[in-house]
This record gives C-alpha cells, sequence and structure tokens, in this order.
C-alpha cells in the first residue's frame, strides 16, 4: 500500500512541489553514487534515464518522459544476468520514477544499498552517505518510510 505522505499536493496528499524535486535529486545522487560500480560498459539507457531524472527535477521534461525512462531502465535489470547491474539498474529505474511516484525515491534508496551489498562494501557507510544527502525537512518522511521497506529487500 502506498505510503499517502508521498502523494503530491494536487492529487490530494501533503507532499509539495519542492519536496518532491526534493526527493528525485536525492534518489538520483543515490543511483549516481552507485553507479560506478559496474565494473563494465554502462548501459546508454542508464545514463540516459539518470539525465531525464534531473530534467525532470529543472522541469525540462514531462512526467511521461520520465516514466518512459524509467521503463528502458527496468529493461535493463531484466535483461542482466548481473545482480550488481540489476540492482544499479533498478535503482536508477526508481529514481526517475519518481517524478511519477515520489516514495519510488526509497526503491532507489534501496536498491543502491543493495548494490553496496553485493561488491561487499558497508551498507551502513552507505545509509549514513545516503541520510546526509537528505534535506533536513525530509530526514523523518524518509527514513521511517525506508525502515518499514527495507526488510523486503533483504539488506
Amino acid at each position: 500500500m502506498r505510503d499517502k505522505r508521498f502523494v503530491a499536493i494536487h492529487r490530494g496528499g501533503p507532499l509539495t512541489k519542492d519536496h518532491h524535486h526534493q526527493l528525485i535529486r536525492w534518489a538520483r545522487e543515490c543511483s549516481e553514487h552507485v553507479l560506478s560500480l559496474i565494473h563494465e560498459n554502462i548501459n546508454k539507457r542508464l545514463t540516459d534515464a539518470l539525465k531525464i531524472a534531473k530534467e525532470w527535477e529543472e522541469e525540462k521534461v514531462t512526467v511521461g518522459e520520465a516514466r518512459k525512462a524509467s521503463v528502458s531502465a527496468h529493461a535493463v535489470a531484466r535483461e542482466s544476468s548481473k545482480p550488481i547491474v540489476t540492482a544499479v539498474a533498478r535503482s536508477i529505474g526508481h529514481a526517475v520514477a519518481t517524478a511519477h511516484m515520489a516514495d519510488h525515491s526509497l526503491g532507489a534508496a534501496l536498491y543502491a544499498l543493495k548494490v553496496v551489498k553485493n561488491v561487499g562494501k558497508s551498507v551502513e557507510a552507505e545509509r549514513k552517505w545516503q541520510s546526509e544527502q537528505l534535506p533536513s525537512e525530509m530526514m523523518e518522511l524518509v527514513l521511517t518510510a525506508m525502515n518499514l521497506k527495507e526488510k523486503h529487500f533483504k539488506i
């Protein structure tokens, strides 16, 4: 079930446009932070999706364009047999999908944690880094929601 705290004002929820933009920025940064852990050529659909996420944040593209980019990133995940590539692609897919539904930002961060775990790096250090990137007014919302979702990610 959706966390209603992530529903935008124009859809009847409490999330302001500024907060929605902050969430996509944070989600994009979480995905970008683990992108370099792919030690091979990075699929252009992933870098394009990150670009679209940034452009949505800057109000230069539509939600529809962001959704298409998300579908493309998730296609990369489905096509890959490598767990790290799959998790990075899922992280990016969720980051850009934040334009459509703000709670996808949580998926971007959680899949980024999964990437870190898969490469044998410190999940706690990554979690701390992610928290430090959050705007202070979003901290409680995001961290409480992530705690509820994290058990499903087996991190």
